[in-house]
């Protein structure tokens, strides 16, 4: 937030300035090789998440420590998510999953912190999460089902007139998949994120500052429930993903 240097009055600020990428290293040219703040925050993510899962779990104790538990409840909830989905033939797959989850989830809390830069608010991160599952569930398919895999788009309980009709939507709806598994995560973390950085702005009004406060609270504690809401809705939409390749006709 700042005062209008033309008028000396009004508030002058950019919501969206927090989801700029920026070099590392001075400069302003960003190449696909310049280490930038995305680059950083992703780091720093893994990094966490390694501590946590492999640090923290490697005791294995008895009577667990608080990173141990944390460990454990997670592994235990993305394992049921995965069997209760795609049943025992998933759980093969369950470490992907399991990866996609945690990083996901730790971009998405790491983005809460003063100062850090939200990973997961960017197209180009999420994108290439789903694209990775959308490609990786495509293939599976063929290889575990062979040309009997494009039977999922062909709704034999439907009269036949329609099939050819479904069919085509179901291709479409399918090749759409990417796009929405993206969209929906970015989407939800930069609105979140810019809706707190607005009320925050207007704390600085003296008038309004009690209720820009209480919106700021409201909207935080909101964003660390979509954090994690959006974590798990990425991670079960790539499970219904991976069902419909391992048993296309279910």
């Amino acid at each position: 937030m700042a005062t209008d240097a033309s008028t000396g009055t009004g508030l002058v600020f950019d919501p969206m300035a927090q989801f700029m990428v920026k070099p590392l290293f001075g400069g302003d040219v960003v190449n696909w090789y310049t280490p930038t703040n995305v680059t950083l925050w992703m780091v720093i993510a893994v990094l966490g998440i390694s501590a946590m899962l492999v640090m923290g779990t490697s005791r294995r104790a008895v009577i667990p420590t608080r990173s141990q538990s944390i460990g454990e409840l997670a592994y235990g909830f993305v394992y049921k998510m995965v069997e209760d989905v795609t049943g025992k033939d998933g759980l093969k797959y369950f470490p992907y999953i399991m990866t996609l989850f945690m990083f996901v989830l730790f971009s998405n809390f790491l983005g809460l912190l003063p100062m850090a830069f939200t990973t997961t608010s960017h197209i180009a991160v999420t994108g290439v999460l789903a694209m990775a599952v959308f490609l990786a569930v495509t293939i599976l398919g063929f290889v575990k089902n062979g040309p009997a895999f494009l039977g999922m788009f062909w709704v034999t309980s439907a009269p036949l007139a329609l099939r050819p009709i479904l069919a085509l939507i179901e291709v479409i709806s399918y090749f759409v998949r990417p796009v929405s598994h993206s969209i929906r995560l970015a989407g939800n973390m930069t609105a979140g994120h810019a809706v707190v950085k607005v009320f925050a702005a207007f704390a600085g009004l003296v008038a309004l500052s009690p209720l820009a406060i209480l919106g700021v609270v409201a909207m935080y504690g909101l964003e660390i429930l979509v954090c994690f809401i959006q974590a798990y809705v990425f991670t079960i939409l790539t499970c219904v993903y991976l069902k419909d390749a391992l048993h296309p006709h279910h």
